[in-house]
């Protein structure tokens, strides 16, 4: 067994059981950080592929964009764990059922084989890149597909800055143009009075002074 298959089959093995971790762990936080490691397995599978591009992308997008906010998002909402627990009997049979089809669907692609579809031999250029020639593929032959990919990929990022900000009417909110535009007189008003004012008197303060000098 030559060393790249045994590093295969040790990053299998850790995926798996980081994957079999990510559904089983009871702590939230827990979970995610074990799907970051199941990402990072599935990293390094990719590399021993000589797939370098979607083995840096696999960490760059997956790691560390979306599981950062996962996990940032998962220490701030406050979940109450006895309610999740409370519930996973409830749904225990359907995700059993969808466990068993997905096993199904697996154990059929496995014995059945994959079917290798002979193509042209083509000539592998020494110290090509597959990273080069990928890209030559997005930018040319795929154009079309990778420009609707990002107008997609847009609207939802829009969409999603939209959504949150809304105005709500219960916050108080000041436009940042009108913090700009204030001047010094708008912010402080100066109201002159006198240096002594007489004591204004009233009737009890008249009343109570009589009854002294009586």
């Amino acid at each position: 067994m030559s060393v790249t298959t045994g590093l295969f089959y040790v990053f299998s093995a850790v995926m798996l059981l980081a994957a079999f971790r990510v559904i089983t762990a009871r702590n939230p936080i827990h979970a995610v950080l074990f799907l970051v490691l199941t990402f990072f397995q599935a990293s390094m599978i990719w590399m021993l592929l000589k797939a370098e591009f979607l083995s840096i992308t696999l960490i760059l997008v997956y790691v560390g964009a979306v599981m950062v906010l996962f996990l940032f998002v998962v220490m701030m909402m406050d979940i109450n764990l006895e309610n999740l627990r409370r519930d996973f009997w409830k749904h225990f049979p359907f995700a059993a059922l969808i466990g068993v089809v997905i096993a199904l669907e697996m154990s059929a692609v496995l014995m059945g084989g994959f079917r290798v579809v002979e193509e042209p031999s083509t000539a592998v250029v020494a110290g090509a890149s597959n990273t080069k020639e990928l890209g030559k593929l997005l930018y040319t032959q795929y154009i079309y597909p990778l420009e609707v990919a990002a107008a997609i990929l847009l609207v939802a990022m829009i969409a999603a800055i939209a959504l949150t900000l809304r105005a709500r009417k219960d916050s108080r909110f000041i436009h940042v143009s009108d913090q700009v535009r204030v001047k010094a007189k708008d912010r402080l008003s100066v109201v002159k009075y006198a240096a002594t004012q007489a004591a204004v008197p009233t009737p009890a303060a008249d009343a109570a002074s009589e009854e002294k000098k009586a």
